[in-house]
């Protein structure tokens, strides 16, 4: 029942927050994500692989239609009317939609072990909005004595927990800080390939004498090389050396000519990592239309899913009412991420009709199709395939009365 109340927790004994700091206060003092000297948190962000693995994830859970769900027997329907999913489903508050909620929230529990941290504003045990702080601004400290138990803060305030949602990793690391020297690795490298062609731009090759030229040689003859030979309009004309010079082509080292295979080896180290198939990080060395469709399954099982449990178990915690604990959910709606390619799709339903599974109307229903009359009767069109509800109406009256 709306309002309620919760009993007051017993005090608890918490930690420092620098006895354990956060990615941010870490950041603050300059330093590494996690401990790590080299890379921060906003710095890990500017690799390219990390930022699109958070954004996929976030992205991809932010997606999916959120509903509330109520056991009903041995049933679950949906309740569009719960105080709470207006929020989410629409505006969370004036400045922030449910979906960027969603999104930013699980953004947060990707790239910081702090995780996802939005306080709900209650008015008349109601919830009237959702409001997400910046990283630091909500601290949460956690009892030293084996519960668990966290305490949140927002400005040195204590805030109860049942009006914090707190989306968070396992490990009590999120993926980010967990794959941290990888992350480095390829930022290393990012700034190697940065430095060698903004720095160390190579010539194509070298002209070295026996004997010594002097500067006005030197110079003239440098004139007279690129005189002949430079621009495209001189490409492929032989080159003639003269008085025993030399020529040296510059080449790569294989340290260099490896930098590429080391770079592709990182994005599939950050892949592994956050979870997600390595085609999605532009690796698709090895991608083919078999493992392509099988990788986007896996990535919904393993790790979509899970960040979608982790986000309903918050929701359930803070913006369900103790009365509807047991009886109420929320839930995503999958329906989208499992739909196949159109032929795979049309099989399936055509079997699960066949199996008197479902009936047309509500496969009509996941096409985005309205009923049609007859169409709730199940029934085998491979046996029947033209008899209608009339006419067999009309054959069983003729059968009676016979």
């Amino acid at each position: 029942m709306w309002p309620f109340s919760k009993p007051a927790a017993p005090p608890v004994e918490a930690k420092s927050g620098t006895a354990s700091p956060n990615d941010w206060l870490l950041e603050l003092f300059g330093a590494g994500v996690a401990g790590s000297p080299q890379v921060s948190r906003s710095v890990a962000l500017t690799v390219p692989a990390v930022a699109n693995a958070v954004k996929v994830i976030s992205e991809s859970v932010a997606t999916a239609a959120l509903t509330v769900k109520r056991h009903v027997g041995d049933q679950e329907v949906d309740v569009p009317g719960h105080p709470a999913l207006a929020l989410l489903a629409g505006e969370a508050n004036g400045w922030t939609s449910g979906y960027e909620l969603i999104r930013d929230l699980t953004a947060q529990a990707l790239s910081q072990d702090a995780g996802g941290l939005a306080w709900v504003n209650r008015v008349q045990g109601r919830p009237a909005e959702i409001i997400r702080y910046d990283d630091g601004a909500i601290t949460v400290e956690y009892s030293n004595k084996g519960t668990g138990e966290p305490t949140y803060r927002i400005g040195g305030k204590k805030i109860r927990s049942a009006d914090i949602i707190h989306v968070r990793s396992g490990f009590s690391r999120c993926p980010l800080s967990l794959a941290r020297d990888a992350i480095a690795a390829a930022k290393t490298m990012e700034r190697y390939v940065v430095a060698f062609w903004a720095q160390s731009a190579r010539p194509g090759g070298v002209i070295t004498m026996d004997k010594g030229l002097g500067d006005t040689g030197a110079q003239k003859m440098l004139q007279g090389w690129k005189a002949a030979f430079s621009g495209s309009e001189n490409a492929g004309r032989t080159a003639v050396l003269w008085d025993g010079a030399k020529w040296s082509p510059m080449t790569m080292t294989s340290v260099d000519a490896q930098l590429l295979e080391l770079r592709k080896f990182q994005l599939s180290e950050i892949a592994r990592a956050f979870g997600i198939p390595q085609h999605m990080l532009g690796v698709l060395d090895r991608a083919t239309w078999g493992n392509y469709s099988q990788a986007a399954r896996e990535y919904l099982t393993s790790t979509v899913l899970p960040w979608m449990r982790a986000v309903e178990a918050a929701l359930n915690r803070t913006l369900l009412t103790d009365a509807e604990r047991g009886e109420y959910r929320f839930a995503f709606d999958l329906d989208d991420f499992s739909q196949g390619d159109l032929g795979e799709r049309a099989t399936a339903i055509s079997t699960l009709i066949t199996a008197r599974t479902i009936n047309p109307n509500e496969a009509r229903d996941w096409l985005g199709l309205p009923a049609r009359e007859g169409g709730d009767e199940f029934s085998n069109p491979a046996i029947e395939p033209s008899t209608s509800t009339e006419e067999r109406t009309s054959a069983n009256e003729s059968a009676v009365q016979q």
